[in-house]
């Protein structure tokens, strides 16, 4: 028997990935992970944003942890 991926190509009905809820919908499938990916760079920017931001106005001298 050949690989998984092989599997789901002869028969992409039978992929998990391509439902979106109980129904099979292989183009909305792609679009929510593309959605999904794009949320999750965007959060990790700001995240960054935030991190950077705390860092400049952070007291010399006060702790990496926070608590005092």
């Amino acid at each position: 028997m050949g690989e998984w991926s092989e599997y789901f190509e002869d028969f992409p009905d039978e992929n998990p990935a391509n439902y979106v809820g109980n129904k099979f919908d292989p183009k909305g499938a792609e679009a929510l992970r593309a959605a999904k990916a794009k949320q999750a760079a965007e959060q990790s920017k700001l995240n960054a944003e935030i991190a950077r931001i705390v860092q400049k106005h952070r007291k010399p001298g006060s702790s990496e942890s926070g608590s005092k």
